[in-house]
């Protein structure tokens, strides 16, 4: 999906709910479709695609790569491995949100229950309609396709607004809460947006939206059917007088990276306030010193942007500047993960130190005191976990956590000199039992540490050595030897 903004849009994947509340599903045996599943897991999360010639007309691939096709019967198959003309669906929007899918080539729609599931309906009934649930990860960015800015929390006005040239900071953080086919916006402070563009503590039926899709864009309906556009000179976000999505009203979502503040061993936070130099020379935090941490998904290396759009690079002499305007060889930095403090090394095999002045220089061959950096995650106050099976969650009946759910809970992370405490939604912290399990409900908060080993990813390790992961049976545990897949979340 392509973006007017500055990070690449999220591919929207979703599960479908069918009118028994069962989830549109598709085996690996046979490329067999059902509408059996009773949860949103791997097997029930399609991918949206849209034909280039025609944007009207989607293809739906699952999660084994394989496209959704109907023949002229209306029989359901799902192994073409390209998008062929029988594959070919209209999206039929409903004023409920939910959608009806249409074959192109035959007229007809698609549904069911359970393992008769068939695209030969002429109108659409009850049995054709489908609830959207969307499959990524709830936190992202919100870009307004009109005025391409971006939505943040201006907390003095006590709205969203949408005016930010840059998705910077903790502010600019949206969280989508799914709730009885429904959407909410949250901000990162905790509040919801209402349909009047106040922000509210409660979620209710003014903060409740429909999900709707538009030429790959996201629109949200109210309760009234009037869709939520960015309105006068900052934006603020809230319902206007359309009851049809226009540009307008079309946003993006955009993955969120991890933005970080670094301290060096003088106590002073690393910035550009002086220019083009990278100098640990100041006594707060601002979006001078924040920088956005964007990890090469083959090398694994992370590049440093600046809230200037320019990224970190090596220069002559081994100094650090600001003055890349392009990723390449020079602007890639390996992190080493050192407990409360990181070091990173520069394309030179160098490792960066703080001087005297406060520069930092990719100088060294060894890790000292001035090659150590503290640093803090700013931009995900908000901890969501998602793992190869699911979100963590609250287990019903104890204080352990799922690590195979549908539904997720939002998480507290507090940072502690480079490490950080985890709280529930109780008030207690995370802490790891003598058996390896995570538990919730600890008086006393204790230090787990994150690490950025690739792109959407952090491994959590313990203060025992070792990585948060999900066993068989889906309890959350801190037993992983090494980051592998299992102990690989996104945040």
């Amino acid at each position: 999906m392509s973006t007017n903004g500055i990070n690449k849009a999220l591919k929207l994947q979703f599960g479908l709910i069918n009118y028994e509340n069962r989830y549109l599903t598709a085996e690996a045996f046979g490329f067999k479709v059902n509408a059996s599943g009773i949860s949103l897991k791997k097997k029930q999360i399609w991918t949206l695609e849209q034909d280039e010639q025609d944007g009207q007309v989607v293809f739906l691939r699952s999660h084994l790569g394989r496209y959704l096709a109907s023949d002229k019967a209306g029989k359901i198959i799902c192994g073409a491995e390209k998008p062929e003309p029988e594959c070919r669906f209209l999206i039929v929007p409903q004023s409920d949100g939910r959608w009806a899918l249409q074959s192109e080539p035959y007229q007809r729609y698609f549904g069911g229950s359970a393992d008769y599931l068939s695209c030969f309906a002429q109108a659409i009934g009850e049995q054709e309609l489908w609830a959207v649930h969307l499959a990524l990860h709830p936190q992202a960015s919100l870009l307004s396709v009109a005025r391409k800015r971006y939505a943040h929390l201006s907390a003095s006005e006590g709205e969203i607004s949408v005016d930010s040239n840059i998705p910077w900071g903790v502010d600019s953080l949206v969280t989508l809460v799914y709730l009885d086919g429904k959407y909410s916006l949250k901000t990162c402070d905790s509040r919801f947006l209402s349909n009047d563009g106040k922000l509210v503590k409660e979620n209710s039926n003014t903060t409740s939206f429909t999900l709707e899709l538009k030429s790959g864009k996201l629109a949200f309906k109210d309760c009234d059917g009037k869709y939520l556009a960015p309105v006068g000179p900052t934006g603020t976000l809230r319902s206007g007088r359309c009851s049809k999505p226009g540009k307008d009203e079309l946003f993006d979502l955009e993955e969120s990276h991890p933005q970080v503040v670094f301290q060096a061993a003088n106590k002073r936070f690393v910035s550009v306030k002086q220019g083009v130099s990278i100098s640990a020379n100041q006594d707060v935090e601002t979006d001078m010193e924040t920088f956005q941490m964007e990890i090469d998904k083959e090398s694994k290396k992370s590049m440093f942007r600046t809230n200037g759009g320019s990224y970190w690079t090596l220069v002559t002499h081994g100094e650090i500047q600001s003055t890349a305007t392009e990723v390449e060889v020079n602007t890639m930095f390996d992190i080493e993960w050192r407990g409360h403090r990181v070091a990173l090394k520069a394309s030179n095999g160098k490792y960066v130190c703080t001087k005297k002045n406060g520069q930092l220089s990719a100088v060294s061959d060894t890790v000292g005191d001035d090659e150590l950096l503290l640093m803090k995650l700013i931009n995900r106050p908000m901890l969501i976990l998602q793992g190869e099976n699911g979100f963590v969650c609250h287990h019903k009946n104890s204080n352990t956590l799922d690590a195979n759910r549908s539904v997720y809970d939002i998480f507290s992370l507090l940072f502690n000199n480079g490490a950080y405490h985890i709280k529930s939604v109780n008030g207690k912290f995370w802490y790891i039992s003598s058996s390896g399990l995570i538990c919730s409900d600890g008086e006393k908060a204790e230090d787990f540490f994150l690490e950025f080993p690739e792109h959407g990813r952090v491994a959590v390790k313990g203060s025992n050595g070792k990585y948060l992961r999900g066993d068989q049976g889906g309890t959350l545990m801190c037993d992983g030897a090494s980051v592998d897949a299992s102990s690989l979340w996104e945040y």
